[in-house]
């Protein structure tokens, strides 16, 4: 397991975008760690957050509340949050409380970043 603060793996400008890189298990140990860095990230008014969490193995209702958290915030400022990535494991979490409709969700970064 890694430690929670090994969570964001990168940060990264994509022109006016940024790409936030997590990796590991998204739980209630670090779910307001991965709040506090969307909130800074999304402070800086990117055109668009993109979410890669190709590398996140788990993911349970603190972590899908800290995104839905940051997707209506990103909402209420006008950029565009996506995610990209999600393992079945962690998709059968938004299909399960029935939000993947909710989150423009991508099957890879380059897709994500090509909207």
């Amino acid at each position: 397991m890694l430690n929670p603060h090994d969570i964001i793996k990168n940060v990264r400008n994509e022109g006016s975008a940024v790409v936030l890189e997590l990796a590991g298990e998204i739980d209630m140990q670090c779910s307001t760690e991965l709040r506090g860095e969307i909130m800074a990230i999304l402070q800086e008014k990117p055109s668009a957050l993109v979410v890669n969490m190709s590398q996140v193995t788990f993911m349970d209702s603190s972590g899908l509340a800290t995104l839905v958290e940051a997707l209506q915030w990103s909402r209420r400022n006008g950029g565009t949050f996506r995610l990209s990535g999600l393992q079945e494991n962690v998709r059968n979490v938004f299909e399960i409380s029935r939000l993947e409709s909710f989150f423009e969700i991508y099957d890879s970064e380059a897709e994500a970043m090509a909207q």
